[in-house]
């Protein structure tokens, strides 16, 4: 009887596991009432803005006026009473055109550098226009009033016409003539500072276009035409600029043993034609003008003072 109730209690034991494996889920350290699987969210959900960020937007930004105040916002003084000061309490001092020239003078004097040492300009430009729109880089060849340099450019003219070549050849050209010129510069045998040509022979130059780049002839750029003789007279003695890293534009204007005036001529003469590349509506174009030699600091000048006024254009 005692082994009969054994064999009864096992079965029904046995039964209960089964019946426990089928139905009730299994306990894994986890509440029965989670899901199982979760749901996987592929996107980012938006900030929400407080409102204190929008109150913020809404005002205007404060400049501070630093004219009637006894010292400039952050600064010790106006201008340093010591010749050896830390010129970081003190703001950027800028100089005339004029005075900053005969301290580039003076520098040079002072430093036992060379007399006939390069002066360069640095200018960055503001090259915004209304509705996001920017002014785009630009590239300008102009004659200067005082060349410096003590060679001409090389000029080689492209045409097929035979009265063409024999006018730029008279008009000095280094080298003028059709398609037989391409494969001697692609085999850098000819190598010339400036490429001109007529309209009628640029489809077939169009291979020296990765060759020649930024030199390669464009109408935009004025090496494009037909009045051959006016072309060479730019190029030959022509003094070439361009906007580097979307507003900056750092060129030569001269030497250090140039007078005072040619040196000044010459700086007016590009910031003129710097200008004439943005709407005279849009305000002033020059944000920042640097002038240095070679071997001497940069000094900080007043653009405006050298640009002439509406009243002297007209």
């Amino acid at each position: 009887m005692a082994t009969c109730t054994r064999s009864v209690w096992k079965v029904l034991a046995g039964c209960q596991r089964q019946l426990l494996r089928a139905g009730a889920p299994a306990y894994t350290g986890i509440s029965p009432t989670a899901q199982r699987n979760l749901p996987v969210r592929t996107f980012a959900a938006v900030k929400a803005q407080k409102e204190e960020d929008t109150e913020k937007a809404k005002k205007p930004r404060v400049v501070i006026d630093d004219k009637d105040r006894h010292k400039p916002f952050g600064k010790t003084a106006w201008a340093p009473v010591d010749d050896v000061y830390v010129m970081r309490f003190y703001p950027q001092a800028i100089y005339d055109a004029g005075d900053a020239i005969d301290m580039l003078k003076n520098f040079q004097k002072l430093d036992f550098a060379p007399h006939n040492q390069p002066v360069y300009i640095d200018l960055r430009l503001d090259m915004k226009l209304e509705k996001k729109k920017k002014v785009d880089p630009f590239v300008s060849t102009l004659t200067l009033p005082h060349p410096f340099k003590t060679e001409m450019n090389k000029v080689l003219v492209f045409t097929e016409d035979a009265n063409l070549v024999k006018v730029a050849q008279e008009n000095g050209a280094m080298l003028a003539g059709g398609v037989e010129l391409m494969q001697p510069i692609l085999d850098d045998e000819i190598s010339a500072d400036f490429y001109i040509a007529v309209p009628e022979i640029l489809p077939k130059i169009l291979p020296l276009k990765n060759k020649l780049r930024k030199k390669f002839p464009k109408s935009r750029r004025g090496t494009v035409g037909v009045q051959i003789s006016k072309m060479l007279e730019l190029f030959k003695t022509g003094h070439e600029y361009m906007v580097e890293s979307n507003c900056f534009v750092r060129t030569q204007i001269g030497t250090l043993d140039m007078p005072k005036e040619h040196i000044f001529a010459n700086l007016q003469t590009i910031l003129i034609d710097v200008c004439s590349h943005r709407p005279a509506k849009m305000g002033p174009f020059i944000e920042r003008a640097i002038i240095a030699s070679h071997t001497s600091e940069a000094l900080w000048f007043k653009s405006e003072d050298v640009l002439p006024t509406p009243e002297e254009e007209e």
